[in-house]
């Protein structure tokens, strides 16, 4: 799935935090709620009983303040400690909604069937990411012809090469290491670019004229309000 052609989106990084806690349904509601939104990025995990949730830390203790792991807790524990599941949250957006699903272990096969009954066998207006090499690996094989971006902190050659190897159709890399030169070389690979994460919406216009392919964004950025350098 190439997006090169078209204009560049903003998508809430894991919702807006600022209305309801992180990755929850709330929050990626509310961000699609604010004007220009396009989409959402969010952090995807697995409970003790194979049900894929929503939490970016490798323990609630940052957001839900409390010291578990999601692997040691069942679905239905999670959920009473407001932490919400996949399907919740698929069933809940609209299908309009561009996602990047941002994988952080190596999922369990019902990952997969989850995102399908809600997405298509085509993986409709989405895309699956990770930083681990091991996880996008999975996903190829389970669904070879699924769009997943590698997401890193740049787009040195290295970065561009792991990705081609991964069957990649992207790369989603630090805000900070985009320029001109490094979409050069992103081009040259085939690859599209998109880039984390962004508080500022000078910084969101400047990676639009870039040719960035999606930008996550947060705060500021994603209330399209200028902010000052």
């Amino acid at each position: 799935m190439s997006r090169t052609s078209r204009r560049t989106l903003r998508l809430a990084h894991r919702g807006d935090w600022r209305r309801a806690p992180e990755n929850t349904l709330a929050a990626l509601l509310a961000a699609l709620a604010v004007p220009g939104c396009d989409g959402l990025e969010f952090d995807v995990r697995t409970s003790r009983d194979g049900v894929p949730i929503l939490l970016h830390d490798e323990t609630l203790a940052r957001v839900q303040g409390r010291p578990e792991r999601p692997r040691d807790m069942t679905a239905s524990q999670l959920g009473a400690a407001g932490v919400s599941t996949l399907e919740e949250v698929l069933a809940a957006v609209p299908r309009g909604a561009f996602l990047d699903v941002e994988i952080k272990a190596v999922p369990l096969p019902s990952l997969v069937g989850v995102v399908e009954a809600y997405r298509g066998a085509e993986l409709r207006n989405a895309v699956i990411s990770s930083f681990v090499p091991a996880v996008l690996t999975a996903v190829r094989r389970w669904r070879p012809s699924w769009p997943l971006w590698l997401n890193a902190m740049d787009l040195a050659p290295g970065t561009l090469a792991l990705a081609r190897e991964l069957g990649c159709v992207g790369v989603s890399a630090a805000w900070r290491s985009i320029d001109e030169r490094s979409l050069a070389r992103a081009g040259e690979a085939r690859l599209d670019v998109a880039a984390w994460t962004v508080r500022r919406r000078l910084t969101f216009e400047r990676l639009a004229r870039l040719g960035v392919s999606a930008v996550c964004v947060e705060a500021a950025a994603l209330d399209g309000v200028s902010s000052r350098p």
